[in-house]
């Protein structure tokens, strides 16, 4: 059959159609919120790279989340700024540390009301500002300093466990040390949690949308680069070996960051892995992208980010972590559909 027995325009012509015929939806529980949680300061602090997001000290964390559960948003990820740093990442793994703080407090308000995801990595901790321990190599005659592999995971492994002591849902190593997902799975286990989930960023590339977060995180390599151990965005396929690899090694999440300029990827893994939940990291330069233009009047910021977020689940995520929650959650209940 063709044109004119088949018009597809009959499914476009009424709004209240194309509601009951669109093939993406979008929830508020789709949503994981990233939370940064600052130990230098007393009250909130507005990062100036990313217009409208806060950092926040351990004591505003309660209003904070209230808010959020207002909003049906009940997932969140930490990410920590720590007092002190030093070439080991102590404050990582330390007990009394700033996410180990905020998880005990969070899980102390509101129970398991909130979903607490962890980020596990050292970047934020270390004073070299890399994501893993730093070595020193000679070989040729040439010296070089690199992140030790190995010597990582035992590091990354105590981070994992101090954060399940401490109430942790769900750990998630962005690290992107080769073996860290099966070191934390074994390490979870052997100390009593095999309920702890692990979310992966299997899929991690060495992106230049993470600006923003480094100065969030204040996380930003003291030199160097993280090329050698993140993805080269020139890689497709690799993505499969990648996440072929967490799940073997125990990943309960897979995850795909950035979300925007990797769809392809992100419908990539969820075709070859349907089985797998699939996270998207709708990363900070996104977020920046998007509230640049729209305080410019260059676009409609509402329809935007509803547009990019639609994007993301249909391209095949089922979670998506994205400094756009609020707003879109409030979008969302207030029955905004601006399509």
């Amino acid at each position: 059959m063709k044109y004119p027995d088949v018009r597809p325009r009959r499914l476009r012509y009424l709004k209240q159609i194309r509601d009951s015929v669109a093939e993406t939806t979008l929830s508020p529980c789709d949503f994981i919120v990233p939370i940064f949680v600052d130990e230098t300061i007393d009250s909130p602090k507005e990062i100036s790279a990313m217009p409208g997001y806060y950092r926040y000290p351990v004591e505003h964390l309660e209003s904070h989340i209230n808010m959020l559960l207002e909003l049906g948003l009940k997932n969140v990820i930490l990410f920590g700024i720590p007092k002190t740093k030093d070439d080991l990442g102590s404050s990582a793994y330390a007990s009394d540390g700033i996410i180990q703080r905020a998880i005990r407090m969070i899980k102390k308000w509101f129970g398991d009301e909130v979903i607490v995801f962890t980020d596990v990595c050292l970047c934020e901790y270390t004073s070299h500002g890399h994501c893993g321990i730093i070595s020193k190599v000679v070989h040729g005659g040439i010296e070089r300093w690199f992140v030790d592999n190995d010597v990582s995971l035992n590091y990354l492994v105590k981070t994992a466990i101090s954060h399940a002591e401490a109430g942790a849902d769900v750990v998630a190593p962005s690290n992107m040390m080769d073996g860290v997902v099966g070191a934390i799975r074994k390490g979870l286990d052997d100390h009593g949690f095999k309920y702890v989930g692990i979310m992966s960023y299997a899929v991690k590339y060495a992106s230049s949308f993470y600006g923003p977060f480094r100065e969030a995180a204040e996380s930003a390599p003291a030199f160097g680069d993280r090329r050698s151990y993140q993805m080269d965005p020139r890689n497709k396929y690799e993505a499969l070996k990648e996440a072929s690899l967490d799940i073997d090694e125990g990943a309960d999440i897979l995850m795909v960051k950035p979300a925007l300029p990797y769809l392809d990827v992100i419908h990539l893994v969820k075709s070859s892995y349907p089985w797998m939940p699939l996270a998207a990291y709708n990363v900070s330069g996104e977020y920046l992208m998007v509230k640049a233009a729209s305080s410019k009047g260059y676009m409609d910021g509402d329809k935007v980010v509803m547009e990019v977020l639609y994007s993301i689940k249909r391209a095949g995520a089922d979670l998506i972590l994205t400094y756009h929650a609020s707003e879109a959650a409030r979008l969302l209940r207030e029955g905004y559909n601006p399509f």
